[in-house]
This record gives structure tokens, C-alpha cells and sequence, in this order.
């Protein structure tokens, strides 16, 4: 657990240092749609960069942790990079944190509190290639899926983009699981493409997203499309499982962590703070 709550700080520092060079980046006027020149203007800001380095360091946490305990548990310990952007967001971003924001932030960590005393050790079935070639296909339609939504109206435009990112985040989190060993044979692995792919979607869809509107609203998507979907693949059909007895204190843990995070995305809004301009890299 200790190296899923590292992903989350990793996690959500990096998405407020990711945000303020992508609006850096984007300039005055923002833009519209998903735009994949965003992405290489924002790789010349050194908190891009910053922020793709704390993604690396959270991705490796994330792999020690989806190794040792089930994905619902390691994609709600996730769930707390939302806590961790807001508080962060506050520091570099100017903005503050309200006394009921702050309850939110308490009630993550109550969540994660619970999901840890009834956390079982993670599935041994295998995935079958149907789950394979799904995750796949599924990578693929999230990018489809995320491109269209990059033309809508800059309030729901982030959080949209948010949950696209979060579903390509939470395919990665499933390919994980389903790539038993690092040797040729992996080159036939479906989850292996789902997992590149899903990545790219991601980090694609987010920093679009993260240029503007809400910072904690787009991590808000980012969080709902990361757990609920990988959580439910992770005990249908790999069989996660919880301690005996502790089933009822999982799911508890599991909605208490998720909804306080959500409770977060009311953080802020499309003109937070006056951030940086275009001259701050």
C-alpha cells in the first residue's frame, strides 16, 4: 500500500507541474480540440518535464503495488492524487483550500485507511486473450473517443478529458497485470500494445484537458475512469479478493475513497488562480 500512496503523491504533484506548462504552453488564447502539438510544445517546459519524471517514478510504484495487492486497492490508493493535486495546486497555483475541501482530503485518506485493513492478496488467474484483445480495442476507442470530446465547451471539456485520460491510465493499469514476464514471447502480447497505447492516451487526452479548465476536475475524471473500471476487471475476471470476513469494510473503503476524491473536483474552476503566463517556462 505504502508504494501505491507513493504513485499518488508522484501522480498528482505531476499533474499541477504538467498543468502549468501546458497552459504556459497552449498561451492566452488556449485552443481547442485534442491537439497533439500541445503536447510537444509543453515537452520544452522544464515542469512538463519535472512532471513526466515524477509519472516514471509513480509508474514504477504503481507496478511494485499492482504486484502485491488488487487493483481495486492500488487504483483507490490512486484516487488519492486528487487530494494530493488540490493541496499542491493551492501551493503553485494560488489557490485556497476551503474548510470543506480540506474534510474531503480526510475523507480519502479514511477510505484508503479501510481499504488497507481489508485488502487480500492480488488474483492468480491468468487473462484470457479475449480480456487481451479488449484492453486493445479499448486503448484504441479511448483515443477516438477523447479526440471528439476535445471540441467541447470548456466547462465539461475537462472532466471528460480527465475520465478519457483516466480510462487509458486504467488500461495501463490492467496491461500491468496481464504481462507476466519481460522476455521475446511478450512482442505477441496484446496487453503489451494496450499498455503503450493506453499511455500515450492518457498523457495525450490529460495534458489537453490539463491546458484548461479546472485542474482538480480534470484529475477528478482522471480518477473516476482509472478505479472503478480496472477494480471491476480485477475481481471479475482476475480474481482479486479480500480478506476473509472483510468484503463489506473493502467496498465501504473503496466508495468512501472514491467519493471524497470526486467530493474535490468542486476545487477550483476554469479561471483558478492566475497562474503562469506563456513567458513562465
Amino acid at each position: 500500500m505504502l508504494s501505491a500512496l507513493g504513485a499518488a503523491v508522484c501522480f498528482g504533484t505531476a499533474s499541477v507541474l504538467q498543468a502549468v506548462a501546458a497552459r504556459a504552453a497552449a498561451g492566452p488564447s488556449g485552443g481547442s480540440g485534442v491537439d497533439a502539438a500541445l503536447l510537444l510544445r509543453a515537452l520544452r517546459q522544464w515542469r512538463y518535464l519535472l512532471g513526466l519524471a515524477l509519472d516514471g517514478a509513480g509508474f514504477v510504484l504503481q507496478i511494485i503495488a499492482l504486484r502485491h495487492l488488487p487493483i481495486y486497492a492500488v487504483s483507490a490508493a490512486l484516487a488519492a492524487s486528487l487530494a494530493v493535486t488540490a493541496v499542491v495546486a493551492s501551493r503553485l497555483m494560488r489557490v485556497r483550500l476551503s474548510r470543506t475541501e480540506w474534510t474531503a482530503v480526510g475523507v480519502v485518506c479514511a477510505g484508503l485507511f479501510m481499504l488497507g485493513l481489508a485488502a487480500g492478496p492480488e488474483g492468480t488467474r491468468p487473462g484470457s486473450t479475449a480480456l487481451r484483445l479488449g484492453l486493445l480495442l479499448t486503448a484504441v476507442l479511448i483515443l477516438l473517443a477523447g479526440a471528439a470530446a476535445g471540441r467541447l465547451p470548456d466547462g465539461p471539456r475537462a472532466l471528460v478529458l480527465g475520465l478519457g485520460a483516466g480510462a487509458g491510465f486504467g488500461v495501463v493499469e490492467v496491461a500491468v497485470r496481464l504481462i507476466d514476464e519481460i522476455s521475446p514471447a511478450v512482442l505477441t502480447n496484446p496487453a503489451l500494445y494496450a499498455l503503450l497505447l493506453g499511455g500515450a492516451a492518457g498523457f495525450l487526452l490529460l495534458t489537453s484537458a490539463l491546458a484548461r479548465g479546472s485542474v482538480t476536475a480534470a484529475t477528478a475524471g482522471m480518477v473516476l475512469g482509472e478505479t472503478i473500471g480496472p477494480a471491476l476487471i480485477g475481481v471479475v475476471w482476475l480474481g482479486d479478493t479480500t480478506r476473509p470476513g472483510l468484503s463489506w469494510l473493502a467496498i465501504l473503503g473503496f466508495v468512501v475513497a472514491v467519493a471524497g476524491a470526486l467530493a474535490l473536483a468542486r476545487f477550483g474552476d476554469p479561471g483558478e488562480g492566475p497562474g503562469p503566463g506563456p513567458d513562465a517556462a
